[in-house]
């Protein structure tokens, strides 16, 4: 059983189906409103989800692992030993997504393009994901298309447009705009290790996932580089998500609340720039003493 502890339990709210997706209003700001347009054509991969992230000891996890796999499957992809997880982020050279993150904006964003597996085998024609993560309200809205590695590279690294299926196209012109009208570099890039869950019968949709020895650079951006890569977070803490299209079932808030887990309004993104240095450490970065922390809600 997994143990107690001696603070207030963190209880994830249950959320009803989200409303239809829209784009941000004026009051949204900003100078890139083309890119606002949520567009879903048949070969793009796009989903909407409400996310919960928790840090947990990593004395805790094969307690919470046990419970998971009492209720859920494994992913196909990673199995029992999980999989790595590499991501490089990019922004503008004021950081503009990092602080509309910190500043909790109701329409956010970012660009990442990121890999599955071990970054040592990655070449030039590696399947690599294209991926815009953004947050309206209290929905998560993932888009992404796989494409080879030097494809993403000539996509967001070079500015140019490259060869694509038709129904991919929209999408790959929005990232073109957001790349090239505001100006994006790659700035940060984080890796670790995941076990990932999934529901099954009455939960499809739910996902679960734990993230292990969470690491970054702020060079040497290259997915294959042998570069140095540091832990962002504590090697004690693992970073829990849950991911649910529209509520997070009772048994999984019951879990947590058991577990006492606490919830945490982090970005790897931002953890990883704040960690190098790049911005000041914010009241949301994730430090040894984070899991004991009072639980903060959990839509923040």
């Amino acid at each position: 059983m997994l143990t107690w502890r001696n603070r207030a339990p963190a209880r994830p709210a249950t959320r009803t189906p989200s409303a239809p997706i829209v784009g941000p209003g004026p009051a949204a700001d900003r100078d890139d409103q083309a890119g606002h347009a949520l567009r879903a054509p048949s070969r793009l991969h796009a989903f909407n989800r409400y996310e919960v992230k928790y840090v947990v000891p990593v004395g805790d996890v094969p307690a919470l692992r046990a419970e998971l796999d009492a209720r859920m499957g494994r992913d196909s992809h990673g199995g029992r030993t999980g999989y790595g997880v590499w991501s490089v982020y990019y922004d503008t050279d004021r950081l503009r997504f990092y602080w509309e993150k910190i500043e909790g904006l109701r329409f956010r964003r970012k660009l990442r393009v990121r890999h599955y597996g071990d970054r040592s085998t990655i070449t030039d024609d590696s399947i690599v994901h294209v991926e815009v993560k953004q947050r309206v309200n209290r929905v998560t809205q993932k888009r992404r298309v796989a494409l080879p590695y030097r494809l993403a590279r000539d996509l967001c690294d070079r500015r140019e447009m490259v060869e694509h299926h038709p129904d991919q196209g929209a999408f790959l012109e929005e990232v073109q705009e957001l790349i090239c009208g505001l100006d994006l570099r790659p700035v940060a890039m984080t890796g670790y290790q995941r076990e990932a869950f999934v529901g099954r019968d009455s939960d499809i949709g739910l996902r679960v996932t734990i993230d292990h020895r969470v690491r970054g650079r702020d060079r040497d951006f290259h997915l294959g580089a042998e570069a140095e890569n540091r832990l962002i977070v504590p090697a004690t803490l693992a970073v829990v998500e849950i991911k649910a299209n529209e509520r997070v079932p009772y048994w999984l808030t019951d879990l947590a609340a058991r577990a006492n887990l606490s919830i945490v309004r982090m970005s790897k993104y931002c953890q990883s720039v704040e960690a190098f240095g790049r911005a000041p450490r914010s009241v949301f970065h994730v430090t040894e003493g984070t899991a004991d922390r009072h639980p903060s809600h959990p839509y923040a």
